[in-house]
Order: C-alpha cells, then sequence, then structure tokens
C-alpha cells in the first residue's frame, strides 16, 4: 500500500463523513425542483394546466430529454411518508 493510495482512502473517508449528507441532501432539493418546474410549465401533460402552451412550446426543445422520466416519476404511486426524511439529525 503506498502513500497516494492511503491518502485517497483518507480523503473519501473524510468526505464520507463530513459532506456526502449534504450532497445526497442537494441532489434531492435539485430532482424536487425540478419536478415543479416540470409541472409548472408542463403540466397540461398530466391535465394540470397552469400556463399557457404558447411559452410551453417555446421552452419544449431544451425540456424533451427529461420529459419521459419526469411523467414516470410523477405518475407513480407514492405512500404518503415517500417525500419525508426520517434522518436521525442531532441523535
Amino acid at each position: 500500500m503506498n502513500i497516494q493510495s492511503f491518502l485517497e482512502q483518507l480523503r473519501e473517508f473524510v468526505y464520507g463523513m463530513t459532506g456526502y449528507e449534504f450532497e445526497r441532501h442537494a441532489v434531492e432539493i435539485r430532482a424536487s425542483m425540478e419536478s415543479l418546474f416540470m409541472a409548472v410549465t408542463f403540466g397540461d401533460m398530466l391535465g394540470v394546466p397552469i400556463i399557457p402552451p404558447y411559452y410551453s412550446l417555446r421552452l419544449l426543445p431544451y425540456i424533451v430529454p427529461s420529459v419521459s422520466t419526469w411523467k414516470r416519476r410523477v405518475s407513480r404511486e407514492r405512500e404518503f411518508s415517500d417525500d419525508h426524511e426520517f434522518d436521525l439529525h442531532g441523535v
């Protein structure tokens, strides 16, 4: 075991102890904000008309790659407690 691999493993360990939870939280917030944006702009695909379709059509070329995954994510059934975090903060 050389010093370079030891330092890399130590760096990953410290990151896991300090920054991993922040990264996961940021990813969850980004996903929820993206879902909200898609619901506001393209909610008429799911039957929720919010803004006029003209503006949605102007944004459509930028959104096309993520429309199918968004529709699948929004349309699936969920339990009431799926969106809540049950982490033991401060325990």
